[in-house]
């Protein structure tokens, strides 16, 4: 019996599924008394070191905990669960964590993009049964912007790098805590929860031990998911953001089906798109909670879903905040949401009042969940112009010109999946959404979604240079090669594709396998 401390913040779904997997019962705690009986103990913390720690102190397991992680049982922390174990972090000043180990929790300040997120390998430190059967290769998944800074030396398992050497698991004793998921790690965070529910084993190290890590590029899959004329849950695909083809709806199978098969496939991650029209408002859309209940049972990587992450008055008057939908998909087993049209207007409002008024979506959920759970999905098309003096918009110089020869244009955002454009550049969006808590840009182009045609280089790199939050580049690949032109000519952390995934041009394996030829770090 492995007993779960769920304090009410983010995805624990997927550690629970995670453990029933491998054949172990989960008791979720759900007071006190819990913690202080239980025999394993489960800690993933997900969100902000303050709120945190202050719905710990809240619900009274503070004096537990501590008992607890005194008391030689085995505990597991994971990434937030991790940083409480500490004394202090730079994420809340003057909020106490447990004090377990000396030392405080830092933010990044580095060259690259923050939060670090993505697949990335462990240097190994010292002999442990938790690493038992690992090869000392593995790539574990990682999704944070502040990393722990320990004042003893012994408490250090493993070290990760991303531009600094941080400290990526610590262990003492029976105590183990790591920065990454094991749970979203696919096989090899399978097999660490195993050796962690097991009493089997030796304290080993692995045949191969790593001097210094590399960050992978991801490779990601998109289902744009929708109710058919049927009234079916299906995954379709869009031309130009067109999901019709002779009258009917494209169905390019069963959203679970598919994300199966893309995990087998070595998928990196998996997002869901949920461009079902809301009559109502999404809580009530019961079929694409169902999917992400179902997908996470046995899909082991990050699930990201979009679609309808706003504020809602029901058909009854009760009102529903965007923090309080955006919950109900975290803990049906969604690790990301990602918000599209309401960003336009978010920041439209935000241009307009001149300031942060802490309302927003993308402000409510980035506070409870933090900014690595937000994902802005931005829609937008060139506007070509023959001189940057004819609008107001930043432009780029393109090498694609326009129908009438112009050299320039700007991207317009768009809203209401592509069919209504707004007087907005994608930079200024994209800009604004991180100011706002945004952790994530995933960068769509309407001009080459459904061509085949390869990634927009040029909007990528826009606004890439925009923002200083990892971007993953969207809507164009038909061939491996465009994978590696998006990876060489910009600085994407990430690359999405959809139809050529659905209809098997394209294997993701495929692309992984010629990036890896061609030297770009790929989790294999």
């Amino acid at each position: 019996m492995i007993t779960l401390l769920d304090y009410g913040a983010g995805n624990v779904r997927s550690v629970i599924n995670a453990i029933e997997k491998l054949g172990e019962t989960v008791k979720v705690a759900s007071r006190p008394e819990d913690v202080a009986n239980a025999e394993k103990l489960v800690f993933p913390g997900v969100g902000s070191f303050g709120n945190m720690m202050h719905i710990l102190k809240g619900k009274k397991y503070i004096d537990p905990l501590k008992a607890f992680l005194d008391s030689g049982k085995p505990f597991l922390g994971i990434c937030l669960g991790m940083q409480a174990l500490f004394e202090t972090s730079e994420e809340a000043p003057g909020v106490e964590g447990l004090g377990l180990f000396k030392g405080c929790v830092k933010r990044f300040h580095i060259g690259k993009s923050v939060p670090h997120i993505g697949w990335n390998g462990i240097n190994i430190k010292k002999p442990s049964r938790i690493l038992t059967g690992a090869a000392g290769t593995e790539k574990f998944y990682f999704v944070h912007s502040y990393y722990i800074d320990p004042e003893e030396t012994d408490v250090i398992l493993t070290t990760t790098d991303y531009d600094i050497e941080f400290v990526s698991s610590v262990q003492k004793g029976s105590i183990t805590a790591t920065q990454f998921h094991p749970e979203k790690s696919g096989r090899p965070g399978l097999e660490l929860l195993k050796n962690f529910i097991g009493t089997a084993g030796q304290t080993s190290m692995p045949p191969s031990i790593h001097t210094k890590t590399d960050l992978a590029k991801r490779i990601i899959a998109c289902l744009d998911v929708r109710a058919n004329d049927q009234g079916d849950l299906v995954v379709t695909k869009g031309d130009q953001y067109d999901v019709r083809e002779q009258g009917a709806v494209r169905n390019l199978g069963r959203p679970v089906e598919l994300a199966g098969r893309y995990y087998a496939e070595g998928a990196d991650e998996i997002t869901f798109l949920n461009i079902t029209g809301f009559r109502d408002f999404p809580l009530e859309d019961m079929p694409m909670l169902q999917v992400l209940e179902e997908t996470s049972k046995t899909v082991f990587v990050p699930l990201t879903i979009g679609g309808g992450i706003r504020d809602y008055v029901d058909r009854g008057g009760r009102k529903y905040t965007a923090l309080e939908v955006a919950a109900e998909y975290f803990r049906s087993g969604a690790d990301k949401i990602s918000i599209g049209s309401d960003a336009v207007l978010i920041t439209e409002r935000y241009l307009k009042v001149g300031k942060k008024e802490g309302q927003s979506a993308i402000e409510q959920i980035s506070r409870v969940y933090g900014n690595q759970a937000v994902v802005i999905s931005i829609d937008p098309r060139r506007i070509y112009v023959i001189s940057p003096e004819d609008t107001s918009h930043p432009v780029v110089e393109t090498s694609i010109p326009g129908p009438d020869g112009e050299k320039y244009c700007w991207y317009q955002c768009t809203i209401k999946g592509g069919r209504e454009g707004r007087d907005i550049d994608a930079t200024t969006l994209a800009r604004v959404c991180e100011e706002l808590g945004a952790g994530e840009i995933l960068l769509n182009c309407i001009d080459r979604d459904g061509t085949n045609a390869g990634f927009d280089i040029e909007l990528v790199n826009a606004v890439k240079r925009a923002v200083s939050i990892p971007v993953i580049a969207s809507s164009g690949a038909g061939c491996v090669e465009h994978f590696l032109e998006v990876f060489e000519k910009t600085e994407a952390e990430a690359a999405l594709a959809a139809g050529i995934f659905h209809r098997r041009e394209i294997p993701i394996a495929e692309v992984k396998a010629y990036l890896d030829e061609q030297a770009v770090v790929v989790r294999r």
